[in-house]
């Protein structure tokens, strides 16, 4: 694990991320004050299990989403969801005047929503880890695959709409936009780890978003790293660099 860090090292905070993630354990990400100002609580997705996902629904209690790269995207083709809006101009004229850009960046990451075709309604813990898992896998596998082998396996593995929304990274990840979609990914390929990883927002009791503070004591009473988001960026930034 971690290979590449001999050529192209990195801090010692990526390093104990990059091991909590593949040992299949969470990771908080904070992304920065003057964005979201919020902690995902986050795990590689082929690592996902009914257990991880009930904690993240417990303990953070936000929107599931399982980011994959730009790279991946392309290759199976699959559309932003304001595209989608957009094509459906024609029959719903008022559909893409909805597709505005979000108060905290310039565009969307969100991608379509799926389930794994042996769920029943995708909801339960036990489904949503069984189709968070298999994105990760998927993702795990298409270096050995053709284009049209991984858009086979995914027609054949997942169904849509469902319960797990896919989030797409920007083309040159944090060159371009440093959302938490971009943060994980890059953290995974500076990890030579599978590019998907499952994000969940950490809430507070407050009705908003949990503090940096309160997400840094909680990492800390279990054993798990909590990395800003500006640790990550100036990583990148060295290692694709190097």
């Amino acid at each position: 694990m971690m290979a590449t860090s001999t050529v192209r090292p990195v801090p010692a905070s990526i390093r104990s991320a990059a091991r909590a993630l593949a040992d299949g354990e969470p990771v908080l990400i904070f992304d920065a004050a003057d964005r979201e100002a919020e902690t995902d609580l986050v795990f590689l997705s082929e690592k996902a299990t009914p257990e991880i996902v009930r904690l993240a629904r417990k303990d953070a209690g936000g929107l599931f989403c399982t980011a994959i790269s730009e790279e991946l995207r392309a290759r199976l083709d699959l559309p932003y969801f304001t595209e989608l809006l957009a094509l459906a101009g024609p029959k719903h004229p008022d559909l893409p005047r909805l597709a505005d850009r979000p108060r905290y960046d310039q565009r969307s990451a969100f991608g379509i929503t799926i389930n794994h075709r042996a769920n029943f309604t995708g909801v339960p813990d036990n489904d949503r880890a069984l189709t968070i898992r298999a994105v990760g896998e998927l993702a795990r596998e298409a270096p050995r695959l053709t284009d049209a082998e991984l858009r086979a396996k995914f027609r054949e593995t997942f169904l849509s709409p469902g319960h797990v929304y896919l989030i797409y990274s920007a083309p040159t990840l944090l060159g371009e936009r440093k959302g938490h979609t971009e943060l994980v990914i890059s953290l995974a390929r500076m990890a030579g780890l599978s590019e998907s990883v499952t994000v969940c927002e950490m809430l507070g009791d407050s009705g908003g978003a949990r503090s940096p503070e309160a997400a840094r004591k909680y990492g800390e009473a279990h054993g798990w790293p909590f990395v800003e988001g500006r640790t990550i960026v100036d990583a990148w930034r060295s290692w694709s660099s190097a």
